[in-house]
Order: structure tokens, then C-alpha cells, then sequence
């Protein structure tokens, strides 16, 4: 007789994993919240196919394009990719399917995103993406609407400590264009020192008007008034006008930060972004702090005949904070064991009154095991 070979536990691909049965519903009750209060405000959902062809997720050059998981289509033969985001999906619905509805078109989403490799930040590839779009205009009141809407989505969903920092993306591009110019070849390298923060660059880039712009960050009130002191011949009083818009939108239900020349994440944007933050307690993994949760902004939307849409929406990703805890159902859930030979219709008006039930399947199932409180008796539920 011979010994028989342990078996080898089945294993995912690195940075993807299962969610089980808590995180899964907990993920289940954060979307519906999210999505419920985006159906409040008129937000109708779409869903796309979790893989298109190549070219409809990232055309050549895009950044995009480096996060395809890609595949060949055996009937098509032709190159398909998994998305690594809902936004350009919801665009092409946009421009095609729904091209001739009234504008503005407001539509919603949910659904999960992969990507071929982690960031550093967040060591998963697969994650739930959920967001907003209002399409066929940037306006103020676009924007302001976008804006709060996603902040009382995230207070509906339970997110405590929400923080809204809020950034010009293209505020660089428009300024070398005409208040401030630069030294030709140096905007690239201007927008790099202004990431990174590097205020000794800016003079030997030819750059030294830009040093204010670094100390226009931090607490929305106070580097409001350090931005709008810059002299910029007028350039920046329209985006001021917005970013003072969308503070007094949603300073009453969160914190609200500036940073006007971010431009990490918000390679689309334009005329405005914002980036969403929430405190958590540490996760499973012991990860504290900030949670970066989902940015948005205005941008334009590509049409076929070669014109452009403008746009405003944003895109969430909870999966850190659900696996923190939010999401979770307070309390312990009770559940109504039903033995054999039950009251058939007992149970189901039970159930109709909110009750979560387990049938027994022999006579040897455990109540208690099964995690149940009560036990059905007759048409009685009796606690355990």
C-alpha cells in the first residue's frame, strides 16, 4: 500500500485573491450604498464587458496601455485585454450606444478592474472600481455636483474622516503657455520639479515664478489665498473661481486640501481634479493611515468624427477600506435553523420578515455550528 501523495492547495496568480464570504457581502452592502446614492441623483447604471479589444481599453501611448492583461480572442483573432478601468468603457457607451441621448447624460457604474501589475501602494491587481460620470459638460455646477455627490456617497456607504484634495492638472501646461513662459525643452522638467517638490530646480530650470505655486498647498483656505495672489494676468481666476465652488460644496461634510500642480493620477484630467481620502482602522495586513480611495476631475471624451465632449466624473475604489472593516454588518446576523420536517410556509413568511434561515440537510446538522441563534419550532423562532 502506498502512501497517497498530499494534496497541493489550488493557488492564484500573484495579486489576486478571494473574497470570502464576509469581505464579499461587506464589498456587496459598500456598492449598493455607493450606487444608491448616485441613483438618487439621477445617475443611471451601465455595466460593459469585463474585456474588450485592445484598442477601445488604450490606444499606442497611452499609460494605460502598460496595465492591459491581454489575450488573443480564438474567434476573432484578434487582441483582447481585461480592463484596468471602467471610465474609458463608459465614454465609448457614451459616444456610441447612447451618442444621440439628451446631454448632459449622467450614467453610473460598478464592477471589477485588473491590471497587469500592482502598485506600489496597493499590492492587489484586482480591484472593485465604482463611479460617476456626467457627460456633455465641465461647468461649475458640473463639477460641484460630481464633487458632492461622491462625498456623500462615501458617507452614505459609512467612510469616516473623508479628505478632498483638490489640484489644477493642466494648471503648469496653461501657465508656460502665456503668463509664465519657459525656456523652450524645460516644461517637462518644471512639471517633474513641481511633483516632486523640488524648489531648488525651479530657478536653474528658468522656472522661478513657479516657486509660489508650492506654497499654495495644504489647507484649502489658506493656500487658496496663496494661489490667488499670484500674478498670473487673469489666467487662474476662473479655476480659483471653481476650486472656491467645490470647497464650499463639500467643506461641511469633509476636509478639503489644495495642491495645484499634483499631477500624479490625473494624466486625463484638466481644468480641475480632485483626490479622495479616508482614515481607516488598520486592515488585516496592519495597513494604517490615509487610504487614497478614488480621484476624479474634468476631461474631455474622444468621439469618432474626431470632436470632443467635455466631461466630469470620478471613480472609487474601496477594496481597501472593506477590507478594514467597512462594510461590515453591525452586530451578529441571526439566523433560524430549520430542522427537518419544518413548517414550510413558517419559513418562508420568516424569511419574508427579514430572518435569515438554514435548512437542515440530515438529521445530524449542528444549529450552533451552523452559526444559527434560533431554531424554528413549530412557526416559532426560538433562541438557541
Amino acid at each position: 500500500m502506498t502512501n497517497a501523495t498530499p494534496a497541493i492547495p489550488p493557488l492564484l496568480p500573484e495579486g489576486l485573491r478571494d473574497r470570502l464570504p464576509e469581505e464579499a457581502e461587506a464589498a456587496s452592502r459598500v456598492m449598493r450604498a455607493l450606487i444608491d446614492v448616485f441613483a438618487t441623483h439621477g445617475y443611471r447604471r451601465v455595466a460593459p464587458p469585463i474585456a474588450e479589444f485592445r484598442e477601445t481599453l488604450a490606444t499606442d501611448g497611452d499609460a494605460a496601455a502598460n496595465s492591459l492583461l491581454r489575450f488573443t480572442d480564438p474567434l476573432s483573432r484578434r487582441t483582447l485585454a481585461i480592463r484596468p478601468d471602467i471610465t474609458r468603457q463608459v465614454g465609448r457607451i457614451a459616444t456610441s450606444s447612447m451618442a444621440a441621448q439628451p446631454r448632459p447624460l449622467r450614467l453610473c457604474y460598478a464592477g471589477q478592474v485588473a491590471k497587469l501589475a500592482a502598485s506600489t501602494l496597493w499590492p492587489e491587481r484586482e480591484m472593485m472600481q465604482i463611479g460617476a460620470e456626467l457627460i456633455g459638460s465641465d461647468a461649475v455646477t458640473a463639477v460641484c455636483e460630481i464633487a458632492k455627490m461622491a462625498v456623500d456617497a462615501l458617507a452614505a456607504a459609512g467612510v469616516a474622516d473623508i479628505s478632498v484634495d483638490l489640484t489644477l492638472p493642466d494648471l503648469v501646461d496653461t501657465l508656460a503657455a502665456g503668463a509664465l513662459p519657459l525656456p523652450d525643452g524645460n516644461l517637462a522638467a518644471v512639471r517633474a520639479a513641481l511633483d516632486a517638490k523640488d524648489a531648488g530646480a525651479l530657478p536653474w530650470l528658468g522656472a522661478s515664478a513657479y516657486l509660489p505655486l508650492l506654497a499654495a498647498t495644504g489647507d484649502f483656505d489658506t493656500a487658496i489665498e496663496r494661489l490667488a495672489a499670484i500674478d498670473a494676468q487673469g489666467v487662474l481666476t476662473s479655476r480659483i473661481a471653481t476650486l472656491r465652488a467645490v470647497n464650499a460644496a463639500i467643506s461641511g461634510i469633509a476636509r478639503v486640501t489644495l495642491d495645484p500642480t499634483e499631477r500624479h493620477g490625473f494624466e486625463y484630467q484638466s481644468g480641475i481634479g480632485f483626490s479622495f481620502f479616508a482614515q481607516y482602522p488598520a486592515d488585516a495586513q496592519g495597513r494604517v493611515g490615509a487610504f487614497s480611495i478614488g480621484r476624479g476631475g474634468s476631461y474631455a471624451i474622444s468621439h469618432a468624427d474626431g470632436g470632443n465632449e467635455p466631461a466630469v466624473g470620478f471613480s472609487l475604489y474601496p477594496d481597501p477600506l472593506i477590507m478594514a472593516g467597512l462594510g461590515n454588518s453591525a452586530g451578529t446576523a441571526e439566523r433560524l435553523f430549520l430542522p427537518i420536517g419544518h413548517d414550510v410556509r413558517a419559513a418562508d413568511a420568516l424569511r419574508t420578515g427579514g430572518w435569515v434561515t438554514i435548512a437542515a440537510i440530515s438529521d445530524a446538522d449542528d444549529p450552533r455550528a451552523l452559526g444559527c441563534t434560533h431554531i424554528l419550532h413549530g412557526d416559532n423562532a426560538t433562541k438557541l
